[in-house]
């Protein structure tokens, strides 16, 4: 009896590799295409404003100590399709305002709970947000798959009308959780 150690042939591994590569890239080009490449379509339906002046008098006997504050509070009605195939949970509403002269001014939208007070303080601001005819669009709204949700939102700019007329831009951002924001530039009329 012999002992023989001889070496079976060895295997090449080539092939697989590549049939593995090739499906692995059919596969990612498939998903790529399959998946929409927007998580939202936002739309703005239409906006309004009302500006406010408002002069505080001083109880000092000093003359001419009074001060004066002027607040555009802007109306935006907005329309938000889900084009994902997951549901979308709105986080918050922000916007930025980039007058002709001057830094960018961004504000947060009015919450639920402000805005009955904000129609207290300015009866001219409900009449606005009345003809609007929508309701509040509110944070944690979820939207389903192929869905949207529509309604107002309230912002509140520390700057005049003017400023507001004259504007560069001014754009409003939909933070979505879970997903990237969503920005929207607000026409002028």
């Amino acid at each position: 009896m012999s002992l023989t150690f001889s070496q079976p042939a060895s295997r090449s591994y080539t092939a697989p590799i590549a049939i593995a590569a090739a499906v692995l890239v059919v596969v990612m080009g498939l998903v790529f295409l399959l998946n929409p490449h927007k998580t939202a379509e936002v739309t703005i339906k239409n906006s309004a404003t009302y500006a406010s002046h408002l002069v505080f008098k001083s109880d000092s006997m000093l003359v001419g100590r009074e001060s004066s504050e002027d607040d555009v509070y802007v109306v935006v009605t907005l329309r938000v399709e889900d084009q994902l195939r997951l549901p979308l949970f709105i986080k918050d509403f922000t916007a930025t305002l980039t007058p002709a002269e001057g830094e960018p001014i961004t504000t947060s939208a009015a919450q639920k709970l402000e805005v009955p007070n904000l129609y207290t303080t300015f009866p001219g601001l409900k009449a606005v947000a009345d003809q609007v005819n929508a309701p509040l669009l509110l944070r944690e709204t979820q939207i389903d798959p192929g869905k949207s949700a529509e309604g107002m939102v309230l912002l509140h700019f520390p700057a005049t009308q003017a400023m507001w007329d004259q504007r560069k831009s001014a754009t409003i951002s939909i933070a979505l959780y879970h997903q990237d924001p969503v920005v929207v530039e607000i026409p002028k009329h």
